[in-house]
């Protein structure tokens, strides 16, 4: 097929923000309460996945809440005490021995779904950003890039970040010379040169690749040897022959 190259192509759609149409043509069916949860540091090197669940007051919803990653981290935190002091809202966090030994994914949905338990009213709905949806006792629906989109969940989204941030930046006090305050944990330029410099910290997380390089570097005696499985093979030939040796001679 020949396209027409002198054809315009289509303006992409501007993104909107997150707004609570959801949750309304869920209220006027009858449900309520309905939250949105979200987590905040999946991808870091280090530190914990922490996960939020809000429940918005339809009549005392802060104004400018949206999909944190497009807020400046002054309104993030102008909105966090907001939405704290207008909603019911509950924060769960997922260590960084979490994370190592169930994985990211499990972790930050354990997280998730804890949350939504400790919300201080049990919700009828639940909205979720991304793809999985949660084992909850009421309907949970999955919305992916909510954060942007429901409401609900782009308050969660806030109130997550914000709990990282400044956690981040208590480990930055306790692990100086990395950067927490600065990058959050995540795998920039900056941080990767402090693990290559420095080796990684209590609060590293074990299987990320970067991180297990910086171990072998730092801290060999930590990696176990790889069991070599021709070398054990042949030991076992050796042994079997010996047998048979041994046996010939008796006779």
């Amino acid at each position: 097929m020949i396209r027409d190259k002198s054809a315009k192509k289509p303006a992409k759609a501007p993104v909107g923000k997150a707004s609570f149409r959801r949750e309304r043509a869920l209220i006027k069916r009858g449900v309520w309460p309905i939250a949105g949860c979200d987590e905040a540091g999946r991808g870091p090197l280090a530190g914990p996945v922490v996960a939020a669940a809000v429940i918005l007051d339809p009549d005392r919803i802060p104004r400018g809440i949206d999909d944190s990653k497009r807020l400046t981290a002054a309104a993030r935190e102008k909105l966090f005490d907001r939405i704290c002091a207008t909603a019911q809202v509950s924060v769960v966090v997922a260590s960084r021995a979490r994370i190592d030994r169930d994985n990211i994914l499990r972790a930050s949905l354990w997280a998730l779904k804890r949350a939504v338990v400790a919300l201080p009213e049990a919700p009828r709905h639940v909205f979720v950003d991304g793809r999985d949806r949660l084992d909850t006792e009421c309907d949970c629906e999955a919305v992916i890039g909510g954060d942007g989109i429901v409401l609900s969940i782009a308050a969660a989204s806030i109130v997550a970040k914000v709990t990282r941030d400044r956690l981040m930046c208590a480990l930055a006090q306790d692990c100086p010379g990395y950067g927490f305050e600065q990058h959050k944990g995540y795998g920039v330029p900056e941080h990767l040169d402090a693990l290559n410099r420095l080796g990684p910290t209590i609060h590293h997380r074990s299987f990320f690749a970067p991180v297990a390089a910086a171990r072998a570097k730092h801290m060999p005696w930590t990696v176990a040897p790889v069991q070599d499985l021709f070398e054990v093979t042949e030991v076992e030939v050796q042994v079997e022959t010996a047998i048979e040796i041994d046996a010939s001679a008796r006779l």
